[in-house]
Order: C-alpha cells, then sequence, then structure tokens
C-alpha cells in the first residue's frame, strides 16, 4: 500500500474530548473517528487491527469446537419477558418500536435469542453438546460514555455459549473456552491475568475475567503473593481484620460543628479512620438501607445488591436520606436508624467507635454493636484492598493491580434455560434442561486495551499479531529517484514473501514521515536516506526500541524475517 492512496488523517494534537490513551492514539494515528457519544467509525488502519483480532478469536473458537453463527441484532419484547430481563435489564437497553408498536430491542447480549434458536431445534442429549458464537455489534446505552472504544453505546463482540446435557459437560466445556481464551490473548501478544468474577447481570454462580494489565485501567483486580488467588475487587472475599476487645464505655453525643467527612472527625476527636463506622445509604429495588464499613473502608456496591438479591441499587439521593432520619450525609449512624441495616464483618468486633449521630453536626463515640444497635446481618461487604489476608489460602497478602477487561467467561447452568423451557431428552426419555455458559470478549475493547498496554511518548506499539501492517518503508525523500528505486524495490520483495507493507511515498518532510511511523505503531520501519544508501545499506529499526541499524539492502529480507519472529 502506498501512504499517498492510504486513508489515515492523522493529528498533531490530542483531541479535546480524549480521556486515555487509546481514545487519544487511536484518534491522532487516524484509526477511529467519532460519530456520536459513544459511537465511532473505524478508519481503514483501525479496521485492519479489528479483523486481525476477529481472525485470532475466530480460529481460537473454531479450534475448540464452536460453529460461528449470525444473530440478529433487533431482538423481540417476547424474549426478553421469558427470561425475565425485558424490566430487569434496565435503561442501558436501546428499545424500540416497529411500525406495528412492538416492542424490540437492540441486542445488547443474545442469552434469549439462542436459548430460544436451540430450544427449537435441538431435542435430544445427541444433539449435545453445542458450542455457537458469533462476531458482531452490539448495543447499551451508557448513561455516560468514555474513555472511547472502553466504554461506548456501539461495540464489537464475540459471545459464544455452550448447551450441555449435564453440569459435568457444562465443566468441560468452561474449561475448554478457558484455555481458548488464553490462546488468544497470547496470540495477540498482550499481558493479561484471569481473575474470579461477579456475573452481573448475565448472572450465573461462576465467572472469570480476562484483564489486560494497564496502569491507565479502569479495573482494580487484586492477587496473592503466595498462591494462584487472584480476583477483581468486585468479587474478591474480604478476611475481617478482628479488632482487640476492650470494656464497653458509656455510648456520649458529642458535637461535632461543620465535621463530615472521616478525615474530619479523625482531626477533630483526635481518633483513626480505623475508629470509626462509615454509613452510607443506598436505594435497593426502591428500598432505603443502611450499610456499614469502617472508616477507612469503601463499600462494595455489587456485593451489597448481590446479597440483597437486588435488580437496581444506588446511593441514595441527600433529599431522601433528610426525610428518613432528619439528617444529611457525614453525620449518620446506625443507632436509632429506622431503616433496615447491613454491616460489614469488620464492625461486628468494633469496640467504643464513633459515628454519626443522625443529627447535623453530631456524633456519638463509645458506640458498640449489640448494645446500642443490631444490624439485620454482619456479612462481607466492602472492597479488598492491597495488604489484606488471601481467603484462599490465609497465608499470603493481596497484592493490587490495574487492568481492562476485555473477556468474561460465564457459568450460566439453567438460568436461561429454565425460564424459557429449553429441554431436551436424556437417554431415557426423560425431558431435561439444557445446562448453559456464556463466554464473551470484547472485540473492540480488546483493540483500545492493546493501546493501553503498549505505548509510548510518540504513539502505538503495536503487538506484531494485531499490526495494521508488519512494515513502513520511509525513503527520506521521494522526489530522489535513487530512493525511491530502491524503496520499490524492497516493497515489491517483501510483498512477495506475504509481508504486509506500507511504503510512504508522500511528499512530505522526513520528520513527518517518521512521526506518523510511529504514530501508528507499524514495528518495522525501514528507512532509505543518501548517506547510507552510498554504502549500499538502508536503516531499520525496531518500533520498540531506540536503536537503529544499518543493513545491506541484499539482507534486508532476512533482517526483517529475523526481526519479525523474534516479536
Amino acid at each position: 500500500m502506498k501512504a499517498s492512496e492510504l486513508f489515515f488523517p492523522t493529528l498533531r494534537e490530542d483531541p479535546a474530548e480524549a480521556e486515555t490513551v487509546s481514545h487519544r492514539l487511536l484518534f491522532r494515528a487516524g484509526m477511529v473517528r467519532k460519530t456520536a457519544a459513544g459511537i465511532y467509525t473505524y478508519l481503514p488502519l483501525g479496521f485492519r487491527v479489528i479483523k486481525k483480532i476477529m481472525n485470532i478469536v475466530r480460529e481460537e473458537m473454531d479450534r475448540a469446537g464452536g460453529q460461528e453463527v449470525g444473530l440478529p441484532i433487533i431482538q423481540p419484547r417476547e424474549l426478553w419477558a421469558q427470561s425475565g430481563r425485558w424490566e430487569v435489564y434496565g435503561d442501558e437497553m436501546f428499545r424500540l418500536k416497529d411500525r406495528h408498536q412492538r416492542d424490540f430491542c437492540l441486542g445488547p447480549t443474545h442469552e434469549e435469542v439462542i436459548t430460544d434458536v436451540v430450544n427449537h431445534e435441538v431435542h435430544s442429549y445427541r444433539d449435545l453438546p453445542l458450542l455457537l458464537y458469533q462476531i458482531q455489534n452490539k448495543y447499551r446505552d451508557e448513561i455516560r460514555p468514555r474513555f472511547g472504544l472502553l466504554r461506548g453505546r456501539e461495540f464489537i463482540m464475540k459471545d459464544l455459549y455452550s448447551f450441555d446435557v449435564d453440569e459435568a459437560g457444562l465443566e468441560v466445556s468452561y474449561q475448554k473456552m478457558y484455555d481458548a481464551y488464553c490462546r488468544v490473548f497470547e496470540r495477540l501478544g498482550l499481558q493479561y491475568r484471569v481473575v474470579e468474577a461477579d456475573s452481573g447481570a448475565i448472572g450465573g454462580n461462576v465467572s472469570h475475567e480476562f484483564i489486560v494489565l494497564a496502569p491507565t485501567g479502569e479495573s482494580v483486580i487484586v492477587f496473592c503473593d503466595a498462591c494462584e488467588y487472584a480476583a477483581n475487587i468486585e468479587k474478591a472475599e474480604c478476611i475481617p481484620h478482628m479488632s482487640a476487645a476492650e470494656n464497653e464505655l458509656p455510648l456520649t453525643k458529642v458535637s461535632t460543628p461543620g465535621q463530615k467527612t472521616i478525615q474530619d472527625i479523625s482531626v477533630f476527636l483526635n481518633i483513626p479512620d480505623t475508629r470509626q463506622v462509615k454509613t452510607m445509604v443506598y436505594v435497593a429495588d426502591g428500598v432505603p438501607v443502611a450499610v456499614l464499613v469502617r472508616g477507612d473502608r469503601e463499600v462494595n456496591e455489587i456485593k451489597v445488591k448481590n446479597y440483597l438479591n437486588a435488580n437496581f441499587i444506588e446511593l441514595a439521593p441527600e433529599e431522601l436520606v433528610r426525610e428518613v432520619m432528619g439528617a444529611g450525609f457525614g453525620s449518620l449512624g446506625p443507632v436509632g436508624m429506622n431503616m433496615k441495616v447491613y454491616a460489614d464483618l469488620e464492625v461486628q468486633s468494633m469496640n467504643n467507635f464513633v459515628c454519626g449521630a443522625n443529627e447535623d453536626d453530631y456524633h456519638y463515640i463509645n458506640v458498640n454493636p449489640g448494645r446500642d444497635f443490631q444490624p439485620e446481618a454482619f456479612c462481607d461487604l466492602r472492597n479488598a484492598e492491597e495488604g489484606d489476608i488471601c481467603p484462599a489460602c490465609r497465608e499470603g497478602k493481596l497484592k493490587a493491580t490495574r487492568g481492562i477487561e476485555t473477556g468474561h467467561i460465564f457459568k450460566l447452568g439453567t438460568k436461561y434455560s429454565g425460564k424459557m423451557g429449553a429441554t431436551f431428552l436424556d437417554e431415557n426419555g426423560k425431558e431435561r434442561l439444557m445446562v448453559m455458559g456464556c463466554y464473551g470478549i470484547g472485540i473492540s475493547r480488546t483493540m483500545a486495551a492493546a493501546v493501553e498496554q503498549n505505548h509510548d511518548e510518540n504513539g502505538i506499539i503495536w503487538p506484531l499479531a494485531i499490526a495494521p501492517y508488519q512494515i513502513i518503508i520511509v525513503p527520506v525523500n521521494s522526489k530522489d529517484g535513487q530512493q525511491m528505486e530502491i524503496g520499490m524495490k524492497l516493497y515489491h520483495e517483501l510483498v512477495k514473501q506475504g509481508y504486509e507493507v506500507i511504503i510512504d511515498d508522500r511528499d512530505q518532510r522526513a520528520g513527518v514521515k517518521f512521526k506518523d511511523a510511529d504514530l501508528i505503531g507499524v514495528p518495522v520501519r525501514i528507512t532509505i536516506g543518501p548517506k547510507l544508501l552510498k554504502a549500499g545499506q538502508v536503516e531499520i529499526k525496531k518500533r520498540w526500541e531506540n536503536e537503529v541499524k544499518g543493513v545491506p539492502i541484499e539482507h534486508v529480507s532476512t533482517e526483517v524475517r529475523s526481526i519479525l519472529r523474534e516479536d
């Protein structure tokens, strides 16, 4: 491909709305453009990357026994009503009506559709197991689309669904996908970790996320320094720190004018955060509830939602809190609270702690659970933190890092087959429910994650497997006949050998060409300049290194082959 004919409108400045590295660099490299909030157009270089990711995913799904299908984007309400998710899924679902006023949605996921298809076509245990997958656009009406491709309203996904006769069969299918996903991310050339995860709206009791490690990632994961345990903080079990027993002191209300935060109270009363209890009020399916954690901890809203078995949970607005409690945030506490209270496990062993008195500008000191309040339950309701005891081996300590969720696999069991009546006849002619799993990879999200993990101050550093092109040839002066002659000769030779090559034949300054080559992240740059050319050489540079190397023209193919194999 000649650069003069390639549509890649690079930018010298960052787009104003760019919030992440991938958002900034994919725009500047001329790979994507914004069509609307959370909706993007892929330009030629970007779409080449997307197709390469798709091809790797497709090959590994086929290798694992998957069969590709094409499922509809527009889905009828009736299927979602069968699963019970039409109302539960919430405002993220794009809903629409046809001309006959029938309800449809733009598919955010396809459990209902694929279960319906298999239910109508599979009747015997002899037809199972079955692994069916698709790669296509999905739609979720994010309340705040941001971070470019990392949180969009339209995105590209691969989702595979497994159907088995029993839990043992599901275990086999799940392991197949687990292993296939590991191969995918290894082939993509990305550093990743597999972590235990919450199943969220998809459902099921067991799930794992595949996290591409990146310091800019929005997901926080914890892992043990002594064993193989790893989980995201939404899922990670917390082993409570047990406070030393103390004699109970008299409950006392004290004035704390203007002191609202944990830090304010620490300074005002000269006590550490660990001697305080933080009270948060949530609305769970329309009902306000209070959640207590130690003052230096953070409430894990996913754990709260799961413990309450709630469909929706959100932080209560202050006006509601004032209406119910007569006080605002910063002055709340469990003593005399007229709503259900749930306390984290660590609160159970705390003695003589400080909390709000449910009266503005007042706090209680010497609060003790059991004597001064009794919660509905003590349970694990906080985020795991670095330094916590590992819940698996109970010996190691948890470490934390950040990353980007790019794959998620779930054991669904009979969640969908049970509600939608997806059955088969076993070897004894008995009707039984199919046992399901689902397995997703965010294709467009993986593209962005690759950039978040692989970049420098000059631009993208694509892993070889998904680079839009492998080699870029840069004649320093495109008007120099000898440089262009050598460049075109090398171009045709390398293309003939099967490499993907760009030759930058544009009438631009050398510095512009070098900047664009670095920005778009082509792994190997071959520069043809007047000085080395006199010695019968060209300059070869690896995108991920600063060093350049003079190579005789006749040895270029050998050198390129060595570099690309090394990568």
